[in-house]
């Protein structure tokens, strides 16, 4: 069956501790956004094994995609690679393809061991192409594998969701309005606004002075009709409001 819901798993100790920026979220989410796809989690760890296999494998538990960021190099801190191949219970094997990718690239003389530890995946993966340096990536069972740099990454990661989640491409529009009354007034006009347009994600963002920004993220049809029925309600309640900008 495959996946209604895409995930983003960002890993590093670098990442936790502050000695790196992430810019991964940003790019997958604005690439998310470019293709009508929606983003349901963002996570990140550490370079702990244990830690990664637990999670992928409550990803896979739960049928959600992962576009995961860092840790397949070859170095012994590098641990994408194992935690994958564990949460899928398949051995790591030295990928064919990715081999011979490889031997073009350094030559049989500079292709060493090390440098073929770069393709070591988890048995059964299919590659995910690199444009940068031609060092691929990987795929297993909806985990998506990409290096932690973000001028790699970004590129990989938009060929998966072409490649692989057309599919979970919908219309998708935003639309909001202002509201000057605190959310305690504006929490039961959300619960009968998710009532009656459960197609719709209704949300709300507290502002100063009392200010919500009532918005409603679903296809345009569906966030006009729930847009009207806020209006009225919020008049119906003599709450104040204004068009969102």
């Amino acid at each position: 069956m495959k996946p209604e819901r895409l995930q983003i798993l960002i890993i590093g100790n670098e990442i936790l501790s502050g000695r790196r920026n992430d810019v991964h979220f940003v790019n997958t989410l604005a690439a998310c956004n470019a293709r009508g796809l929606r983003l349901h989690a963002v996570h990140y760890l550490g370079d702990d094994g244990d830690a990664l296999i637990r999670h992928y494998r409550r990803a896979l538990d739960a049928n959600e995609a992962v576009l995961s960021f860092g840790g397949i190099g070859a170095t012994p801190d590098d641990r994408t690679r194992q935690a994958v191949a564990a949460a899928c219970d398949v051995p790591l094997a030295y990928h064919p393809e990715g081999d011979a990718l490889l031997r073009a690239k350094y030559g049989e003389d500079e292709y060493t061991a090390a440098r073929r530890e770069l393709i070591h995946f988890p048995q059964g993966a299919s590659l995910i192409p690199n444009p940068v340096n031609n060092i691929p990536g990987f795929s297993l069972r909806h985990i998506h594998c990409v290096p932690g740099f973000p001028q790699m990454a970004e590129p990989m990661m938009q060929w998966v969701l072409d490649h692989d989640y057309r599919y979970l491409s919908r219309e998708r529009c935003y639309l909001a309005l202002d509201v000057f009354a605190p959310e305690s007034r504006l929490s039961p006009i959300m619960q009968i606004l998710e009532e009656r347009h459960p197609q719709v994600a209704v949300s709300s963002l507290p502002k100063l002075h009392f200010e919500s920004e009532l918005g409603f993220d679903g296809s345009r049809a569906d966030c006009e009709a729930a847009i009207a029925t806020a209006r009225r309600l919020l008049d119906e309640a003599d709450m104040q409001w204004q068009g969102h900008e």
